[in-house]
Parts: C-alpha cells; structure tokens; sequence
C-alpha cells in the first residue's frame, strides 16, 4: 500500500522541521512569511514573544513611541518641567514634539537634510560634543577657588566694591573747635546731622548735599578723619577731628539696600572672572600635556600662513 500523497509538496523540508502545521486553506505568501519570521525567531506564539512598544502619537505614520517621549521628557532641565506643568503639562509638551516632527518632515521633503552645508555644520556640531566629552573626562578634577584666591581677586579690584565697612559717610567742616563741640552736641540730642552740614559747614564740595561723602572707600578722606571713622558705629557722630582745613564732624549710616545687592551683584561677577580663568589655566595644562606627547609637523604650505589670518 502507498504512503498517501503530501498535499503541500512545495513546503521545504526545512519548514517541516520547525514543525508548522498548514491549514489547507493557507497562501503560499502567508506561509513563507511566517515561517521566515519563526525561523528568526520574531514570531508572535511562544515563550519569546516580543512586545510591541507603546504609541503616542502618529504623525503621517511616523510613530512617536513611548520610549521616546519619556526620554525627550527625562532631558528637560526642572525649570522647564514646572513651566510645562503650569501651561498644559505633558499633553503640551506631546503637541510640540508633534510640530518639530512635522518641520522635521517637511525639511526632509524639501531635501535639507541632504543639504551640503547642513551637513558640514551637522559635522562640526558633531565633533564639537566629542571633544566637549573628552575635555569632561580630562577635566575630572572640579576647579574651585580657595578664600584666599577670592580675597587676593577682590582686594586687586577694590575700586570696583564696597569697602568692607559697608557705610555711607557724612561729613560737615566747621571753622573752629567751639562750632563743632556745640553742633556736635545738638546731634547728639537729636539734631539733624545733614541740616547742620547744609547750614553750617564750609566745605562747599559737601555742603550742597547736605555733608553726603557716599559710600565709604579708602582714601575718601584725610587719614585722621580715616582714623576716626573705624571707631564708629552707624548712627553715631564723631568728636570733633583738627583737620589742615578746620574741625570735621563725621557721621556713619547704614548704605540703601539697592548700593548693597549691586556690590553682591559685583562680586559675584568677579568671582565668576576669576573661576573662568583658573578653567582657562586648567584647560590650558591639559592641551600642554596632550601636545608634549604628540607629533605635530607644519608642512611646506604653513608658511604662506601669516598671523594675519586672510593674508597670503
């Protein structure tokens, strides 16, 4: 008795080893397809069934997955994510992404993303964040500056900040020791230290504005004069000082707030100067040590290049 005919005599003896069953009624492309996608493994039956990743959105049957907004999303700074958060959320931040894949794909109609010159920036841009990442790996060791570089910074600027005093100074000239004793005294019961100076003083560099010498700094006024004001306290007048011109009156108060947050404002900025340039210096070693070790050779058309870059 013969064995019974093979009703698919077409499926190869390879397929018959990774044991389909064929319905009748199967197509030929149904079946090679499958048996393709089980051979590599990428069928959907079986213990290694493979998920597919979820979908946020389709943009002309460009999938914005999942996995990638979370990622877009994980990359934005805080301040970023809070204004999001107050402005429609993670639903907003979807939109936007939907508009750049719709400018990113009307750019590629257009044919700029095989643009010459976009390449060569994109080029560029490229090298640029290896080299940023091989000077972060260089530049491990964080540069911080020590409080004696900082003060060592502010005292070689001190023109440009407050006087560690932080004091706005009066001053009132008086033609002799009787005036300045008597004005001295009335101040002290509750006088008007800047009427007086208006009224009485003669030094017209400062009278006008009412004895006002500004914020302190060194050299502001005569040393003896100098030497009394160290020993004030805001609010408090001086004694009588014998100055070349006459009998001085001196009178601290407390500077506006504003005159305070601009020299914080100014010391901030000189320490930033100072940080930038001990990264330069930093950075500067690390291309020295790079360089000891390489070998660099200037061919013949170097020197047709002259320092004025342009000049031939």
């Amino acid at each position: 008795m013969q064995p019974p005919r093979e009703k698919h005599p077409h499926v190869s003896s390879r397929m018959k080893q990774i044991g389909f069953l064929i319905p009748h009624r199967t197509s030929l492309l149904s079946l090679f397809l499958t048996g393709i996608l089980a051979w590599l493994g990428l069928g959907t039956v079986g213990c290694g069934e493979r998920q597919e990743e979820p979908v946020v959105a389709l943009v002309n049957g460009r999938a914005i997955t999942q996995t990638e907004f979370d990622l877009h999303w994980s990359e934005l700074s805080q301040a970023t994510r809070s204004r999001y958060e107050k402005e429609g959320g993670k639903r907003r931040f979807l939109d936007e992404l939907i508009t750049k894949e719709l400018l990113m794909q009307e750019a590629r109609r257009r044919g700029l993303d095989q643009d010459d010159a976009i390449r060569d920036k994109t080029q560029r841009y490229k090298e640029q964040l290896i080299l940023d990442e091989l000077l972060k790996d260089k530049l491990q060791s964080k540069v911080e500056l020590t409080q004696e570089e900082l003060t060592a910074y502010y005292e070689s600027h001190a023109s440009e900040l407050l006087d560690p005093l932080k004091a706005n100074i009066s001053i009132m000239l008086l033609p002799n020791i009787y005036a300045a004793k008597d004005l001295e005294a009335q101040i002290n019961r509750g006088g008007s230290f800047a009427k007086f100076a208006q009224r009485y003083s003669i030094d017209e560099k400062t009278r006008g504005k009412s004895g006002d010498l500004g914020p302190y700094r060194k050299g502001l006024v005569p040393p003896e004069v100098d030497e009394a004001i160290h020993t004030l306290k805001p609010g408090m007048v001086s004694a009588p000082i014998k100055t070349e011109t006459g009998y001085c009156l001196v009178m601290l108060t407390p500077l506006d707030e504003a005159i305070v947050q601009a020299d914080l404002a100014t010391q901030e900025r000189l320490r930033q100067e100072l940080l930038a340039k001990k990264r330069r210096k930093r950075f500067e070693e690390v291309i020295a040590d790079i360089r000891t070790n390489a070998s660099v050779r200037f061919a013949e058309a170097s020197r047709y290049i002259h320092e004025d870059t342009g000049s031939h």
